[in-house]
């Protein structure tokens, strides 16, 4: 077994552990288990006598804590699965090795190229090893460029004791993808203060602040008759869904919006000529602005719904995860440590929002503050991913020099 945090990396992205949203199991896929294995078993040969994987697909781990000094204990978090959105079965890693700039052709589909116009952070990294992947699956660093990272930095503090820092915590989670990553954690036998996932995109960025994000289920039924009779009589629920998704706002779109502006995003539509359901996922940066899309969703409802006096609705808003910035502002030592640790690292800080949520917001909200670090890996979710290994590196001395300011600072 080799150790650098390319060669685990590799290790881990070929195990398909894709989460499955229709699945109602904790882990929602048993395939998880199969990487949370893998993880145990490493971390058991570095020497973290406690680790395991539990029945609901958690990786636990302790690395004990060599100061003298009351250290609050951290966690440092990443998830184990990858996004259902592409395939990630039979992942075949590419490696370009000091890159030399321009697009990236990929061999398995020679109809997918991560371009430089799109993908303008290849500019920063001439030099470097690229890993992606052959074009026919996603690659995974979303998040298991996280684990890896965590993983190397673990060994480095076990085989060099002059490191001093105060006990940590390792969390690796199932099902963060599908929006349960946190659903069974055990949170008291963690016994951490604070945690950080690793979870983030561009070296140097730190993430304190997400989405705030709801999930609305729209019913619809209605008036199903022979079509042959059915003049001034049936009410189609098909066409009752389309007019309701053609009048949302164009504006307020995941394709249309960036930075603080949030949106009404329809994720899926089934229907019959009797019934039909919408699912959308609503985000905005304050609850404030959750409730005012909300609100507008039902408005454009019930206008639809006029037209159609024999149909009827049910419209369900689900609370999904908020902005983990209202917690973290009341500790603001733990993104400060984080911009500290990446700047010894060699970095300039960039503090940003998540156009998006990780399992840190909701481990906020559950007690656990919990900010997000860079991983390096672009273009998540889909084909086109990729990461350097120069960046992996950079996220483990950030790990690294994380432990080292907490047990400083105590």
């Amino acid at each position: 077994m080799t150790d650098t945090v390319l060669d685990r990396f590799l290790r881990y992205v070929v195990i398909d552990t894709q989460s499955d949203p229709a699945s109602s199991t904790q882990p929602t896929t048993e395939k998880q288990k199969d990487l949370g294995r893998v993880l145990v078993d490493e971390l058991l040969k570095i020497g973290l006598a406690g680790a395991h994987l539990d029945e609901h697909g958690y990786v636990y781990a302790t690395i004990p804590g060599n100061s003298d000094k009351a250290v609050p204990v951290i966690c440092f978090c990443s998830h184990m699965d990858t996004a259902p959105d592409f395939s990630g079965t039979g992942v075949t890693p590419q490696i370009i090795r000091n890159y030399a700039g321009g697009d990236i052709g990929l061999a398995g589909d020679s109809s997918r190229v991560i371009r430089v116009s799109e993908h303008p952070e290849l500019n920063n990294q001439i030099g470097n090893d690229i890993v992606t992947t052959d074009g026919t699956t996603l690659l995974g660093a979303d998040d298991k460029a996280g684990l890896a990272e965590i993983m190397t930095a673990a060994q480095v503090l076990v085989d060099n004791p002059e490191i001093r820092h105060g006990t940590i915590k390792i969390l690796f989670t199932p099902d963060e993808e599908v929006g349960r990553g946190v659903n069974k954690v055990d949170l008291k036998k963690l016994g951490a203060d604070f945690a950080y996932t690793m979870d983030g995109e561009t070296s140097g960025h730190i993430e304190d602040e997400t989405f705030s994000a709801d999930g609305v289920e729209i019913a619809i039924s209605g008036v199903a008759i022979h079509p042959g009779f059915a003049k001034d009589r049936m009410e189609n629920a098909i066409k009752i869904a389309g007019a309701i998704i053609d009048r949302l706002p164009k504006d307020l779109a995941p394709e249309t919006t960036e930075g603080k502006q949030g949106f009404i995003h329809p994720v899926g539509v089934t229907g019959s000529m009797e019934k039909a359901s919408l699912s959308f996922i609503i985000r905005d940066f304050t609850d404030e602005g959750l409730v005012e899309k909300e609100t507008m969703l039902e408005a454009i409802v019930t206008e639809v719904m006029a037209g159609y006096p024999g149909s009827t609705y049910h419209f369900q808003v689900k609370e999904q995860y908020r902005n983990m910035k209202a917690v973290l502002d009341r500790h603001p030592e733990i993104v400060d440590n984080a911009i500290e640790a990446v700047r010894r690292a060699g970095m300039t800080p960039v503090r940003g929002s998540i156009r998006g949520g990780t399992d840190g917001s909701r481990l906020s909200f559950m007690g656990l503050p919990c900010p997000n670090i860079f991983a390096g890996g672009h273009a998540f979710h889909s084909p086109l991913e990729w990461v350097s290994r120069q960046d992996m590196e950079k996220a483990v001395k950030t790990i690294v020099e994380l432990a080292k300011v907490w047990e400083e600072r105590a």
